[in-house]
């Protein structure tokens, strides 16, 4: 009768202790990404507060590239009032925006030299790099978390409680491979 017990408990304990397990660990792969969001969305935060600097800068030396310095700000504006769902692809706009902008910055030698431009730019790089480093470790938890939700058999509790699987965060690459070009 006692082994007998202590059988039935083991069937039924251990699958309840293995949901228990699997169950928090999504969870805590859930949390993982969502501190990872926040911070790429610390770093993307950091890119638009410069932008406007950036931006009037270059206006004061390059004022006939209005539609360049307008198209920039109005990304900016876009990326900073979309959620994170949808913000990818304003994103990919914005940093195609940016190259443009350096390469206008690249027609004018005295704003090349300019310290307050110079500062700015330096600044806008290391963001840059930020942003990246950032998007790594949140597509490496997006990974983990996707890849918990589609093994087998924890992609059975995955179902069962509706974990759901989510995006990379990509920039396309069109966008990477996209040489700016400024036409005068």
């Amino acid at each position: 009768m006692p082994i007998l017990l202590i059988v039935l408990a083991a069937i039924v304990l251990l699958p309840a202790l293995y949901v228990i397990v699997q169950y928090n660990a999504l969870v805590a792969l859930k949390n993982h990404l969502k501190d990872a969001w926040a911070n790429i969305d610390t770093e993307l935060k950091r890119r638009y507060d410069l932008i406007p600097n950036l931006v009037a800068t270059v206006k004061g030396y390059a004022a006939h590239e209005k539609e360049v310095l307008e198209k920039v700000i109005e990304l900016r504006n876009r990326c900073t009032a979309n959620p994170q769902g949808s913000r990818q692809t304003d994103e990919q706009e914005l940093v195609a925006g940016l190259q443009r902008l350096m390469a206008v910055v690249e027609q004018y030698p005295q704003l090349k030299a300019d310290q307050h431009f110079l500062k700015l730019q330096k600044e806008l790089v290391n963001t840059e790099d930020r942003i990246q480093a950032a998007r790594r470790f949140y597509n490496g938890n997006v990974r983990d978390y996707r890849n918990k939700c589609e093994m087998f058999p924890s992609s059975l509790v995955a179902s069962a409680f509706n974990f759901t699987t989510v995006e990379y965060f990509n920039v396309e690459p069109a966008v990477r491979e996209q040489v700016p070009s400024a036409q005068f």
